[in-house]
């Protein structure tokens, strides 16, 4: 982990990318540009019949430097920082206040990338900057002003359950000042609280359960410490919302079934509207046989509609 300043002046702990991985993720990139290279050549060389030797040259060292250079500037401007290799891997390139990488950057990573992995020194430099740093930067990064970090976490958290000693407490809270917005903060530093070191865990507890605090009432018993007064706010607020939830589906069940439930009439089954239809018919009066009742028409072949 390590400790990033955004714009904002706000201090964020991001997961940096480890040695190993990086190092896979340019193994997939590296075998992605030397086939397309290899790719090129043979359609160079095939196409040599119809040019001469010095163009044809010229287009592979063409090639090769777009693919060496513009793969991974084309990529890394496109996705936010992400290669084919990083991206299967889980990485990200970001600039050192915690944006996203720009075209500038991803153009200073791609040149010093070139001179680092393509050239006879084999990588060494990015290698040894890389062991040096201690952000793992290697010397792309070190010109972009760039960092490399991990995306994916550990397993996706569940959430967070009711402390047992604060279920009474809980279920006399009034949420209802309690946003969205602050939800979602709290829910998120409770996601990540294994990640934060100590200091920064109890100053961000102390934060988010100050601003959750000004928003519900009653205020926690004394002694409660953030991380399960949040839980506990959480949890309540979650069951409440699964009980109105589970109460608008049963209340449209039971609407649906009082207003378009079938009824049964002998051995049919037949929906209210028609057995209405099928009440009047039986309730009116005969009619003689061959007349028709006032108001109705009688069709060519005899047929009376009702009413």
């Amino acid at each position: 982990m390590s400790e990033v300043v955004t714009g904002e002046a706000v201090v964020v702990e991001v997961r940096v990318a480890q040695l190993p991985s990086r190092a896979l993720a340019f193994l997939i990139d590296f075998v992605v540009q030397w086939t397309v290279i290899i790719v090129a050549a043979v359609l160079v060389s095939h196409a040599s019949s119809l040019t001469d030797d010095s163009l044809s040259v010229a287009l592979l060292i063409l090639f090769t430097v777009l693919v060496t250079v513009g793969y991974p500037v084309a990529f890394e401007t496109l996705t936010r920082g992400r290669s084919l290799g990083k991206l299967a891997l889980g990485l990200r390139v970001v600039s050192d206040d915690g944006g996203p990488e720009r075209f500038r950057q991803a153009l200073f990573r791609g040149l010093a990338g070139f001179l680092e992995f393509w050239t006879p020194l084999f990588g060494a430099p990015a290698l040894i900057t890389s062991l040096l740093n201690p952000r793992g930067k290697r010397l792309g990064d070190v010109f972009a002003g760039t960092i490399v970090i991990g995306e994916r976490g550990p397993g996706e958290t569940p959430p967070p359950e009711m402390p047992p000693a604060l279920a009474s407490w809980a279920a006399t809270l009034e949420l209802s000042g309690l946003s969205g917005e602050l939800a979602a903060t709290a829910r998120q530093y409770l996601v990540r609280w294994h990640q934060l070191s100590p200091p920064m865990r109890e100053e961000m507890g102390v934060r988010v359960a100050g601003q959750v605090s000004a928003r519900i009432a009653p205020p926690p018993p004394p002694g409660v410490p953030p991380y399960a007064y949040l839980a506990a706010v959480l949890a309540e607020r979650r069951r409440r919302e699964e009980a109105r939830l589970a109460a608008i589906r049963e209340n449209r069940a039971r609407y649906g079934a009082q207003r378009y439930g079938p009824r049964v009439y002998g051995t049919h089954t037949e929906s209210p509207l028609v057995s209405r239809g099928v009440e009047a018919l039986q309730a009116a009066p005969a009619a003689p046989r061959g007349e028709a009742p006032e108001g109705s028409a009688t069709t060519s072949g005899g047929f009376v509609p009702p009413i």
